[in-house]
């Protein structure tokens, strides 16, 4: 099978399949293949927003440290092999090949197939050992009690913040999707958090009862940092504290490494500055949260700018919620949809709740071309967003980096100047 072959499986897994949480499948995977991540040192980071960003801090300076570092992210922007990267280089595309086909006869055994992302865990992890990875920092992909990845014993244990999403599968309200992602939290461990009171206390209790040191970050750090946006300081703060509590495995990273560290991560898609006059910047805020995060950034980097909206929600979000933070922002919003597995919402749905705010619209259903039309109408000074989904965000990103070149210059380096 040549890469496209084997992707096109992978990802009908997910069409097909679906959302199963569980641990049986991937502990069945892992175990004909012998178990190789218990023979691998973990951070495992969870949260509603900001931990593919702070994996992305925390590998960054553990990979200025010295170590070599497996890196675990999902979803991907562009390519799989975004996903699954060993000290900032991606797995390559043969790679994959061969690691899934040493893979697909155990899956074409089980009767209960593996998820998309159950497969892509096993690879990755598989993938950590063979390079002998001295860490791997992975990121929880949903919820956290029953997710793929929970099938780790972590040093340290991380919970960024806890807002709504996932509702029909993780709980109502925050309280009860609070209960899900604490299922990464574990006995006689490590965890450290930034969620707020609401739910710190429910946390607590959690770790009491498991035993498990609590690490709470409240305050922002004042290092330069490699990522824009005001939502990256406490990110960095929880990075910061992992760090320091791996000093308690002899892990010992100077305060210069680290302001290093921090300075060269790199993460694409997070309050990413693609261009200049007009500025146009990407963001992945796919939650009311995130999209809270996204808005302060923007008043406060650019708050003597008019605002264009370009956005396209996948239909399984808060959609209601997320337009409430931003269209009162907006000047016009160009409503989009991106094309990930017929999961964005309609743009007449997008466009009912944009008209109760009294902002003028206008519907373009190509990501791309929503953002030729928002340049169009953009002057100079204007800001253009686009944002809702890291689908819309990765469809975007492909007009100033199309995957054909993104081996070659996956970040762009452009920096605010105002």
């Amino acid at each position: 099978m040549n890469y496209k072959e084997v992707t096109d499986y992978i990802f009908n897994l997910g069409r097909f399949g679906g959302i199963k949480l569980g641990l049986e499948r991937i502990e069945y995977l892992l175990n004909a293949i012998g178990n190789p991540h218990k023979k691998l040192k973990f951070i495992h980071v969870g949260g509603t927003a900001g931990k593919g960003s702070t994996v992305a801090m925390i590998a960054s300076i553990l990979k200025e440290a010295g170590y070599k570092i497996g890196r675990y992210t999902s979803p991907h922007l562009s390519s799989f092999t975004e996903r699954i990267v060993v000290n900032d280089e991606r797995i390559s595309e043969d790679e994959v090949v061969r690691q899934f086909e040493e893979l697909k006869p155990l899956v074409d055994e089980m009767e209960d197939k593996p998820t998309f992302f159950e497969l892509a865990t096993a690879i990755a992890l598989k993938y950590f050992y063979q390079q002998k990875v001295d860490f791997a920092v992975l990121e929880v992909g949903l919820g956290g009690r029953l997710d793929a990845t929970n099938v780790v014993t972590p040093l340290v244990s991380v919970i960024t913040n806890i807002g709504l999403e996932h509702t029909e599968i993780l709980g109502n309200t925050v309280e009860e999707i609070a209960k899900e992602k604490a299922g990464i939290i574990k006995e006689n461990g490590i965890f450290v958090t930034a969620v707020d009171d609401k739910v710190y206390s429910i946390l607590y209790d959690i770790c009491k009862q498991k035993n498990c040191k609590i690490i709470r970050v409240d305050k922002e750090v004042d290092f330069n940092l490699g990522l824009l946006g005001d939502y990256q300081k406490i990110n960095a703060a929880v990075a910061l504290a992992v760090i320091n509590e791996l000093k308690k495995f002899a892990i010992n990273i100077s305060e210069d490494v680290i302001k290093e560290g921090l300075l060269k991560v790199k993460w694409s898609g997070r309050f990413e500055i693609m261009q200049e006059n007009p500025f146009v910047i990407l963001d992945c805020a796919k939650d009311p949260l995130s999209m809270n995060k996204l808005v302060s950034s923007v008043k406060s980097y650019f708050a003597d700018r008019d605002l264009i909206l370009v956005i396209s929600i996948s239909s399984d979000k808060k959609i209601s919620l997320m337009l409430k933070e931003i269209v009162p922002l907006s000047k016009l919003v160009v409503i989009t949809k991106h094309k990930v597995a017929d999961r964005a919402a309609d743009v007449s749905l997008i466009a009912n709740e944009v008209e109760k705010y009294g902002k003028g619209y206008l519907i373009v259903e190509d990501v791309k071309q929503a953002v030729g039309k928002a340049l169009e109408f953009a002057e100079d000074n204007d800001i253009i967003c686009v944002t809702g989904s890291v689908f819309t965000v990765g469809e975007a990103r492909e007009l100033w980096y199309p995957e054909k070149v993104l081996w070659g210059r996956e970040f762009n380096e452009i920096r605010l100047k105002i």
